[in-house]
């Protein structure tokens, strides 16, 4: 090369030493060659269109290594001259590079190879012609392209046919583009790379089709008007070209006029569109099938989101669908059909509503209004009803189980959901204070009396935790107490409760549930039946060891009066031999506990009579009051109703109701005439001795007299009562503790610490009760203030 000596460079293969011989001066071995003052163009130049066949350096080999023979030698020799470039290169190969190109645009045969136009390009890059070569294919390109958009001007041509013509002249382009491209990639790698303020050549044509063509205001107009079209056809259930939208759409992103051009115009028109056609449905459909038809919309956007629309337009996209079709029909929807998705109840429609409000803001709310609305509609008519007493509890359970089976199902165990249920129940469950109360306890007493054939001892238990959900809703449970009690009594002294084991648990749940206050009393009623069961024991023993016993077996159960309700002394006259009984068993009984009273009550007792008929002989069981008439049959085969009342002493009604469970029930022992339901007191009796069954033993079964309203008042009154006590006791306690407390924060005291409901009012009379009672003062300077005396 010019400028350095011409060097000779020896090297020995297999050594670590080199040699260098000069021409011009000898230099030391350890130096190398400088080269870095070449010229950086001279030493990046491919001269191989000027010099096909050298490339500066020759070649000298020596024989090939044999034992004796020289080391090879390589020797490189610099030009000895620059080599230069034809006249007119640049000229002559821009024209052969052009006449390329234009083949490319117009779709013609290239005369040159690939190779051949690449090579081209790379030496012109490398002789510093890359600036004037982009810039003159900047040129051609954008002439082409400006000449296309004389297609698109005319006025009269159909709207799905400018539309192919415009994909066909984008898909051109692109074609184009990357051919373009793989024949000039050595300026787009080099000069392009080297000059960050300049398009790649991909990019290039993407500006220059965007600003020429896409971005012409007729184009653009016609363009996303026809696309705007097609999306409204294909909405509307007709077949369209999905390719050619998916095509023109991606020409719109890659030229990154989406947003600007077409989106904000689809939105838009997306929204006239499911705005008109929310409001149109809502009138024309079920909220079942609108729902659906939702459902369906939603799908089939995402769908188009799929298959053609940019991924960025879903959010927007979905939101306008969802805000048109849900969002402003929210109230309507629920309105119009939550109560009878509800009725059903219609499981997959009520699933579809949820997850459809869930996707929009205050959807969930305003369901959860709706659905806790239409629990105290729906409940509060269960519970006001008189009518529906008898089968108020079993609505309410059934009511409760599927309500619980749509939040599982349905609302996804949602807690706001299983929150508002429950605050609707005892809204609506409390607004007839008592007798829901009543009525549950009525219900369990049902349940848990012997002859309940309808569950297994596994069905009844879970009745039972169902049936204490709706206790806990229930703000007087010192009603539920009473009647509770009361039942409870009555199946434990008749023997007619259906399992120890159900009512031993059901005890315990009332325990869990309320602490063992609430259930002292009961448990103390279960201690009694069991220690009375011992002292039977004992007293038959001692009547075998007295030898005292006769035909008669007496069993007795003994009742601390405090533990049980209180039920009214009836005095009937009892035969001798009973009587003497009751004598014997009252001695060894007060002999053992000194200082207790007994008090028998006939009302409660039961006996088993053998009757002698003339097709055999039976035993009766029955209450004593039946008994008490039936014995009276053994002096008389026939007797009036005044001669039975003197005789019996019993209760007008009672006997009325005795002697028709007699004469009038399905086992008539007894004969009455005249004929007829009711017993008047002309009424005479006779002993049936034709009597038939084909059951040894008969249970002849009292007629039970409803509850009146006066024991349900009396009832009702003993927990007043009651409640006064608690009441009196909670005043006192709160008192005892603060000394000194002003009206208002003594109300609030109270209310925190009394589980029942009460009236202010109720609370006023109780305070002035105590204040008369000296336990508290109002304070002299200040009327509204309380102090405790001590």
């Amino acid at each position: 090369m010019s400028g350095l000596p011409k060097t000779q460079v020896l090297v020995e293969e297999g050594g670590n030493q080199c040699r260098k011989r000069s021409q011009v001066n000898n230099e030391q071995c350890s130096k190398k060659p400088k080269l870095n003052e070449m010229n950086v163009n001279e030493k990046k130049s491919n001269f191989s269109l000027l010099t096909p066949n050298s490339n500066g350096a020759i070649k000298m080999t020596s024989a090939m290594n044999k034992p004796g023979a020289t080391t090879k030698k390589l020797v490189i020799k610099n030009f000895k001259s620059k080599p230069n470039l034809p006249e007119n290169y640049q000229e002559t190969t821009w024209s052969k590079l052009r006449e390329a190109v234009i083949a490319i645009q117009t779709s013609k045969a290239i005369a040159y190879s690939l190779e051949e136009l690449y090579q081209a390009v790379e030496n012109m890059c490398s002789h510093k012609m890359a600036s004037q070569l982009y810039v003159n294919l900047t040129n051609l390109v954008e002439a082409h392209v400006k000449a296309n958009i004389e297609q698109f001007l005319s006025e009269s041509m159909d709207r799905q046919v400018f539309l192919k013509r415009m994909d066909d002249c984008w898909r051109a382009h692109c074609r184009q583009m990357i051919m373009i491209r793989s024949i000039f990639l050595y300026l787009d790698r080099t000069y392009v790379l080297q000059n960050p303020s300049i398009h790649s050549i991909w990019d290039m044509g993407l500006d220059l089709f965007r600003h020429h063509i896409a971005m012409n205001t007729l184009v653009q107009t016609r363009t996303v008007d026809g696309l705007l079209l097609l999306i409204e056809r294909e909405r509307g259930g007709d077949a369209v070209d999905i390719s050619l939208l998916k095509s023109l759409l991606r020409m719109l992103s890659d030229l990154q006029i989406y947003q600007d051009a077409f989106e904000h115009k689809f939105l838009q028109a997306t929204e006239r569109l499911y705005a008109a056609e929310g409001q149109r449905l809502m009138r024309e459909l079920s909220v079942a099938q609108y729902l659906a038809h939702v459902e369906k919309r939603l799908r089939e956007e995402n769908e188009r989101l799929l298959h053609y629309l940019d991924p960025s337009t879903k959010w927007q996209l979905i939101h306008t669908i969802e805000r048109q079709l849900l969002s402003e029909h929210l109230t309507g929807i629920l309105t119009k059909g939550l109560e009878a998705l509800m009725d059903g109840p219609r499981l997959a429609d009520l699933t579809t509503l949820y997850n459809l409000f869930s996707k929009v803001k205050d959807g969930l709310n305003e369901l959860c209004n709706h659905f806790n609305a239409y629990i105290k509609k729906k409940g509060r008519t269960i519970v006001i009803e008189p009518e529906r007493d008898k089968t108020m509890v079993a609505e309410l359970l059934e009511f409760k189980e599927q309500l619980d089976h749509v939040v599982s199902t349905c609302f996804q165990k949602n807690p706001k959901f299983v929150y508002s249920m429950r605050e609707a129940f005892e809204y609506f469950i409390n607004q007839r204070q008592n007798k829901p109360a009543e009525l549950i306890a009525k219900f369990v007493d049902l349940k848990l009396r012997a002859g309940n054939k309808e569950a297994t001892e596994e069905e009844l238990e879970r009745l039972l935790d169902k049936i204490m959900v709706l206790f806990r809703f229930i703000h007087g449970k010192d009603v539920f107490e009473a009647f509770y009690k009361k039942d409870l009594a009555k199946r434990l002294l008749v023997g007619k409760s259906a399992s120890v084991d159900a009512e031993k648990s059901m005890l315990s749940k009332l325990k869990q549930e309320c602490g063992g206050g609430f259930t002292c009393k009961l448990e103390g009623m279960f201690k009694d039946m069991e220690l009375s069961k011992d002292i039977n024991i004992t007293y038959k023993q001692h009547l075998a060891a007295s030898q005292e016993g006769g035909s008669l077996e007496l069993s007795v159960y003994i009742l601390t009066m405090g533990f049980w309700p209180t039920y009214p002394v009836a005095e009937v006259r009892l035969p001798a031999e009973l009587t003497r009984h009751q004598d014997h068993f009252a001695k060894f009984y007060l002999a053992k506990h000194s200082g207790r009273k007994l008090q028998w009550q006939a009302t409660l007792g039961h006996c088993v009579l053998r009757a002698h008929f003339a097709q055999g002989n039976k035993e009766l069981q029955v209450s004593l009051f039946q008994a008490l008439v039936l014995l009276l049959f053994n002096d008389g085969d026939n007797l009036s109703f005044e001669e039975i009342k003197a005789a019996t002493n019993i209760e007008e009604g009672e006997l009325r109701r005795t002697l028709q469970s007699l004469a009038c029930g399905k086992a008539r022992v007894l004969s009455k005439a005249p004929r007829g339901r009711e017993v008047h007191d002309a009424d005479h009796f006779a002993f049936a001795a034709d009597f038939t069954n084909k059951l040894f033993r008969i249970k002849i079964n009292q007629i039970q007299m409803k509850e009146t309203s006066e024991e349900q008042k009396a009832t009702e009154e003993r927990v007043f009562q009651d409640r006064q006590y608690q009441i009196d006791a909670a005043i006192v306690r709160v008192m005892k503790m603060r000394k000194a407390l002003s009206h208002n924060l003594l109300i609030s005291e109270l209310y925190n610490q009394l589980k029942f409901p009460v009236k202010p009012a109720d609370l006023k009379k109780r305070i002035e009760s105590l204040i008369d009672r000296d336990y508290m003062e109002r304070d002299k300077d200040n009327p509204n203030q309380y102090n405790y005396v001590a």
